[in-house]
């Protein structure tokens, strides 16, 4: 079985000669580039073999994850992105899955969970645990369920809907409430009954529908 070939783009040497070690010791990977930063990875996989997986950091100099994952996206769309990041919530999960992620996965982790995540990426496209659960990727994937998701679009208020769009930035509720100038109370109504009508549990969820049927634009 020919070599998984992975890309490591963090800004902590130690971080990517680590896991450079750890990665190359699952049977069938091997790290090929090592890049600080976006930009630099740019720069180099012009001069070498795309990868079939990057792992990617969010929080670097010069071009950060979210802006790399958007970048890989449109510029090698063969090559799956998996986040690897410090950070634990919602919304850098909800920004790195619009700009093309397959998966979010936590630097604390075992390295047998980063192995699980390499090979779901690898075979199946997406990686899903507690981050990314099997209910989102569905909506992002399932073209099975278009005809349902019309249907749902269509008991969707507009306010619901101006709600979803601000729901995919970094805003809290609360911040969100003052933007459309209603209480929070309102934009907490406005959530449940999203989560009601598109039998969904999470924010990640919710903007994971808006992005597959037109209501969020992801960046290109």
């Amino acid at each position: 079985m020919k070599e998984c070939s992975v890309a490591l783009i963090d800004d902590h040497e130690l971080m990517r000669n680590g896991l450079q070690g750890i990665v190359n010791g699952f049977d069938g990977y091997c790290v090929t580039l090592q890049a600080v930063n976006g930009k630099d990875f740019i720069e180099q996989v012009k001069k070498n073999n795309k990868p079939a997986i990057a792992l990617v950091d969010i929080t670097m100099p010069v071009m950060n994850g979210y802006d790399t994952a958007a970048w890989i996206k449109k510029n090698l769309p063969d090559t799956r992105i998996l986040a690897l990041s410090m950070l634990d919530n919602e919304s850098a999960v909800i920004k790195m899955l619009k700009n093309g992620a397959s998966g979010y996965v936590l630097k604390d982790s075992k390295p047998s969970h980063l192995l699980q995540a390499l090979n779901a990426v690898r075979d199946s496209g997406f990686f899903m645990n507690d981050m990314v659960n099997s209910r989102v990727i569905h909506y992002l994937n399932s073209s099975e369920e278009n005809s349902k998701h019309k249907s749902l679009l269509a008991n969707i208020t507009d306010r619901e809907a101006e709600f979803l769009v601000h729901a995919a930035t970094e805003m809290s509720y609360k911040e969100i409430a003052e933007n459309m100038k209603v209480s929070p109370r309102t934009v907490e109504g406005y959530r449940d009954s999203l989560f009601f009508k598109l039998d969904l549990k999470t924010r990640v969820g919710l903007v994971m529908f808006g992005i597959r049927n037109g209501l969020i634009q992801i960046s290109n």
